[in-house]
């Protein structure tokens, strides 16, 4: 098998987004798509399926010789309600013609939380926290797994959903005069054009509502690089909030004397209050925690397991 002429799909889905990459054996990165949400909880499942197929479609145009020899899916939400749904998403996607060369290799269908992990090291053991719409810890040791919140963004605390809802309430609350005076509400009113209080409203109900108010997040984390205390605040608490959950992991899993990768993924690391607080927090319940921010997308971790599941047939060609 040689390994210019044979390639994997790697495919990183999100609540927000989804980035496929195409490479090939060497692990070369030839060409990248991205889409909608391919997460079923947010966008239901035959819509997510839809965008799924359309990044694949982009990458194979990008070949002449579609000679897919393995292809890695990590999708969100398979860990919780869509757990044991494999075949009802190769079914689903089947259905799109354009795709039917990727199943003439194999196809896995996984975890975006293993495809996390696996783009800040190469260890099968560690833990991944990933805080951007919503939040996830997820750990593995031996064959002892840990999951812990992934149960949708309306309750994961310390991801932008939440950080983004607090500084909304901040903001209404000091609109009201019951609350104290926050930046956040001069940020929010210009990046929005908004005049009045009620364009607020319009804004945040009309639309996509979840990223609206994920949104904010990034006004609240601006606020706070200003001095807003109200903002600053919030960033640490969540923080907190994103190392309570890790934590919990850390301990099941027996890691807090011993030496791991905690690979932290997601939007919420933009923010320096955030990643310093977590950081701060772990080093002081698990000393030994190799923190690590990858420098690649998490697209490039689903392209490693990609390349894992080709089976070698002349190993002397590659």
């Amino acid at each position: 098998m040689k390994k210019n002429f044979y390639y994997v799909i790697g495919v990183d889905g999100g609540g927000v987004k989804t980035f496929a990459a195409l490479a090939n054996l060497n692990g070369k990165v030839l060409a990248t798509a991205k889409t909608g949400s391919s997460s079923p909880r947010n966008v239901g499942f035959e819509k997510a399926i839809d965008n799924l197929a359309v990044a694949i479609k982009l990458l194979l145009k990008k070949i002449k010789d579609k000679n897919i020899v393995s292809v890695f899916l990590g999708l969100p939400c398979l860990e919780e309600e869509f757990k044991g749904k494999e075949e009802k998403i190769k079914k689903e996607l089947k259905k799109h013609k354009e795709i039917l060369p990727i199943f003439k290799g194999k196809v896995i269908i996984g975890s975006d939380q293993l495809v996390g992990f696996r783009s800040g090291t190469d260890k099968r053991e560690g833990i991944v926290l990933i805080a951007g719409s919503g939040q996830v810890v997820h750990g593995w040791r031996g064959k002892k797994e840990i999951k812990i919140s992934g149960w949708g963004y309306l309750t994961e605390k310390g991801s932008a959903f939440w950080v983004g809802k607090r500084g909304l309430e901040k903001v209404l609350e000091h609109l009201d005069g019951i609350g104290s005076k926050t930046l956040i509400t001069n940020l929010l009113f210009q990046k929005f054009h908004l005049r009045k209080r009620e364009d607020l409203l319009t804004k945040i109900y009309s639309g996509n509502l979840q990223n609206n108010i994920c949104l904010i997040s990034i006004f609240v984390d601006q606020a706070a690089k200003r001095g807003d205390k109200i903002s600053k605040k919030i960033l640490i608490e969540g923080g907190k909030e994103l190392t309570k959950t890790t934590k919990i992991a850390i301990r099941k899993l027996g890691f807090q004397k011993r030496k791991f990768p905690l690979v932290l993924i997601g939007s919420m690391f933009k923010s320096k209050l955030i990643l310093e607080t977590v950081k701060k927090e772990i080093k002081k319940f698990a000393p030994e925690a190799e923190i690590i921010r990858p420098e690649k997308e998490p697209v490039f971790g689903a392209i490693k397991l990609a390349m894992e599941g080709v089976k070698l047939t002349d190993n002397k060609d590659i």
